[in-house]
């Protein structure tokens, strides 16, 4: 009698085409059909115009004694069973909303399993807009991941799109979007149909990599404490403000045991894998793969731009270490010295300017007097550190904003995290800077306008360097005497004295080079690490090339270990690094550029509408060099900030005080009859873990209420800082 998934089969059959069915049961009934027969015939069966459907499902039915099929296997039967109506449109506008209207749901869910799994959160807690996902787990978001690369990853959208995009009847707007399309599943077909299993089985082992690591026991071996956990954040946070150097040291080995962790805990057979991946795809290797994808030009080119950045700053990198030595003394270049020595008395005399409990209120003062608004958007801001939560800080968004086909506006949802500890010292500055760079993220993707989700989505073909251009830019204003002289204040109100800003500068501007070095190191060190041969690519190699980038990048070991990096670890900011240096880049030519043009940029509401019209609104649809080029004037290059990084304590210090004076000589923030009221235009939700802490839509739109509970809630929770 016929099995059960025989029967299964039939069923689904019916109402195909009799070719799909005649060909399907044909290999159903073939016993001696083998498997390596069953893949070849797969292959035939997954071209564009074949008979996907059947081909997946007869890899998954054919055998009765079989194991259940993997998540990934069944994705991608729904992904074929899909395919099947993608030839069925009869117009262009149908074939655009139908990949709108599915890549909204496949996207969603993944990001809503990203969510949870990165959070820690109990299964069934709801997210801001009310929906509730049942199970938060790694299986739930291997799954999830899944379906989502195979939806874009389907070659008869590919087709499809170029197909539409020779329909003489299209608008201007359909053939923007259809080009999108087809750039976008570009980015993702695989037609190794190998490529495509070694890209599941490192899925897999990312997500089972990822989850022992944020479960990983973390901390340092603290002289006559003993052992204490600490987030990667927390143990760097010490390095910076520890006074005994044996704690420093202690919180510098635990952070070197996150690389002896990840090595011995599936990342030697990840990296094998998205080698091997981007090889059975044509690509030179992993990193090659990644940069063409994102930034749409090859690893080559990308190390050309990265390779006169290094030259030109290596002889500054030596002249600051140097320098350090002899204001400090050597043991001043010992990793966990060195961050200490720059910055750490400095660093506890700013701490009062920037209590933590008033980041969040700073945060929303400044950007709206930037002129930045969120259009309808609603926030979750996860900023506490705790147990279990992923130890790095990110923004993502389960809902793109777009607009659709009838003019209707749909607002982004952002989930954005950071890992604050409140009684640490420096948490405010920190969790301030966090702050300001992840809301850049969510203000340029809360306001990209366009007729596509594809083109707000964070992935590629969304260039790395254009998302941190937005929020570094926007972090940076922390650090100018201009903005601090008007938001960092003590608790009392009083502003921040230009003693201190001073003092800050002179410890820390004579080293920024080692900023720039820093940020350099990682994508060095991920260009060499994907271009060992297999052989070499062992955790006594990855570990001996980790300690020779730093070398030869930082001068010697650095402060934060090169496999301690999160990005690493994760497909989506693996290779991703190289995004920041670039966009550090573009960040201090657009500084120029609104300096020269208006004399100042902190609260001139002509910023955040110069942002939106330039660098948010296109979204995708513009390539990241010529977005800068545009706004700026000029190509992009490295002399801005390689400049800036040259100019002299005194000249900085001159030009500093000047915007000091008139920042403090205006009215407090708040003091002002019209800034009694702070509207972003989104609500906002500050939430720990699956606990609403404070809502602004409880508070009738407030921003400031919300903000006054979240307030008290610290106050209660960490009486330290109150």
């Amino acid at each position: 009698p016929p099995h059960p998934r025989h029967k299964a089969m039939q069923v689904y059959m019916q109402g195909r085409r009799w070719r799909y069915s005649m060909l399907g049961l044909l290999m159903l009934t073939s016993e001696c059909l083998s498997w390596s027969n069953m893949l070849s015939a797969r292959k035939f069966l997954s071209r564009p115009g074949s008979l996907c459907a059947a081909g997946s499902l007869v890899s998954l039915l054919v055998r009765p004694t079989l194991s259940s099929p993997s998540p990934q296997l069944v994705a991608r039967s729904a992904a074929c069973d899909a395919r099947m109506s993608v030839q069925d449109f009869k117009t262009a506008q149908d074939f655009i909303d139908y990949v709108n209207t599915e890549y909204e749901k496949v996207h969603r869910t993944f990001e809503e399993q990203f969510w949870g799994t990165k959070m820690g959160l109990p299964n069934g807690t709801p997210l801001a807009d009310g929906k509730t996902p049942k199970e938060y787990s790694v299986e739930q978001l291997t799954r999830t991941k899944q379906e989502m690369e195979n939806f874009l990853a389907d070659e008869q959208k590919l087709e499809q799109s170029r197909k539409w995009l020779q329909d003489s009847g299209l608008n201007a707007e359909q053939a923007k979007v259809l080009k999108l399309f087809e750039r976008t599943f570009g980015c993702y077909i695989m037609e190794s149909e190998q490529a495509r299993i070694y890209r599941e089985e490192a899925t897999k082992l990312e997500g089972s990599l990822n989850d022992k690591r944020n479960k990983m026991s973390l901390g340092a071996n603290m002289p006559g404490k003993g052992f204490v956990e600490m987030s990667s954040v927390g143990l760097r946070e010490k390095l910076r403000t520890a006074e005994s150097e044996e704690e420093r040291k202690a919180c510098y080995e635990g952070l070197t045991g996150i690389g002896s962790f990840v090595l011995s805990n599936g990342f030697i057979e990840i990296v094998k894998l998205r080698n091997k991946m981007a090889k059975a795809l044509g690509y030179v290797d992993y990193y090659d793969y990644k940069v063409r994808q994102a930034e749409g030009f090859s690893k080559d080119r990308l190390f050309e731009i990265l390779d006169t950045l290094e030259k030109g700053t290596r002889d500054l990198m030596l002249q600051a270490r140097a320098k350090l030595a002899s204001d400090k003394g050597e043991m001043a270049l010992k990793p966990w010295n060195m961050v200490y020595c720059m910055s750490g008395d400095v660093v506890k005399k700013l701490d009062p300017y920037f209590p933590f409990e008033k980041s969040v209120e700073r945060w929303g003062r400044s950007f709206s007097r930037l002129g930045i608004q969120y259009r309808g958007a609603i926030m979750d801001l996860d900023l506490l550190d705790r147990k279990g939560k992923y130890s790095n800080g990110f923004c993502h968004w389960p809902q793109p904003a777009w607009r659709k086909p009838d003019g209707s506006w749909q607002p982004a949802l952002t989930h954005f995290t950071s890992l604050a500890n409140p009684r640490s010292v420096g948490s405010g500055h920190t969790a301030l800077t966090t702050l300001m760079h992840e809301a850049g993220h969510a203000a340029h993707f809360a306001n990209i306008q366009q007729a596509s989700p594809l083109i707000s989505q964070e992935r590629a073909p969304t260039s790395v360097a254009y998302a941190e251009t937005q929020s570094m830019f926007l972090d940076s204003l922390v650090g100018d005497a201009s903005w601090r002289g008007r938001y960092a204040r003590n608790r009392a109100g009083e502003p921040i004295p230009w003693e201190l800003i001073e003092a800050d500068i002179r410890a820390t501007h004579p080293y920024k080079v080692f900023t720039l070095r820093t940020m350099l190191a990682v994508p060095y060190f991920e260009k060499a690490l994907y271009e060992l041969v297999d052989e070499e690519i062992t955790p006594e190699r990855v570990a001996a090339l980790e300690k020779q980038i730093e070398l030869e990048i930082q001068g010697g070991p650095s402060p934060r270990p090169l496999l301690s990096v999160p990005h690493l670890l994760s497909d989506e900011s693996a290779c991703y690094y190289h995004g920041y240096v670039l966009a550090e880049m573009a960040v201090h030519q657009t500084r120029n550029f609104f300096l020269n043009t208006f004399g100042e940029i902190v609260d001139n509401s002509k910023i955040g509408p110069m942002l939106e019209e330039a660098y948010w609104r296109p979204g995708n649809l513009e390539m990241f060099l010529d977005l800068v080029k545009n706004l700026t004037k000029e190509p992009l290059t490295g002399e801005a900030w390689v400049n800036a990084i040259k100019v002299s304590v005194e000249e900085k210090l001159e030009k500093e005080r000047k915007e000091y004076d008139k920042a403090v000589a205006r009215p407090a923030p708040g003091a002002d009859a019209g800034e009694q009221q702070v509207d972003l235009k989104m609500r906002v939700r500050f939430v720990d873990g699956p606990t609403v802490i404070a809502d602004t839509e409880e508070s009738q739109g407030d921003f400031l209420a919300a903000c006054r509970k979240f307030e008290h809630f610290l106050e209660e929770k960490y009486p330290a800082t109150a």
